[in-house]
């Protein structure tokens, strides 16, 4: 049975491309694939994709441009405080969770839970409460 790999690297953060075609880009992370080691970044790493018209699923066919998977090591977390590439580092917070913190400032990577809990589509509170 495989292990699962860890990605320091998360959906929605921002990061900058550090080597390849698009180096200097910066984006937001749409997809990652930890077990392949890639990425997906807003606007970078952009494929022309040939696709047959599909009338069932309501598509049209065309050249459509699309983002390509780019390799974990060629991106680089943007660092929140100064905006520069940053390595990643874990610390363990004083109630025993385990964070991000970008190496060069120590300023931490993570989101506010209770925003993205809030933002997340498959809450069920929220879809109750408008619903």
């Amino acid at each position: 049975m495989r292990g699962t790999k860890r990605s320091k690297i998360r959906k929605d953060d921002q990061v900058v491309i550090i080597a390849g075609r698009d180096k200097g880009k910066r984006g937001r992370v749409l997809e990652v694939a930890p077990v392949t080691g890639k990425v997906k970044v807003e606007g970078a790493g952009m494929i022309k994709r040939h696709q047959r018209a599909n009338p069932a699923s309501n598509r049209g066919g065309g050249i459509i441009d699309k983002e390509a998977w780019i390799a974990i090591s060629n991106v680089q977390l943007i660092d929140p405080q100064s905006g520069k590439p940053t390595r990643v580092r874990y610390e363990i917070e004083t109630d025993g969770t385990k964070i991000r913190v970008a190496a060069a400032s120590g300023h931490s990577l993570e989101n506010d839970p209770l925003t993205h809990w809030l933002n997340d589509p498959m809450n069920e509170y929220l879809s109750w409460q408008q619903g």
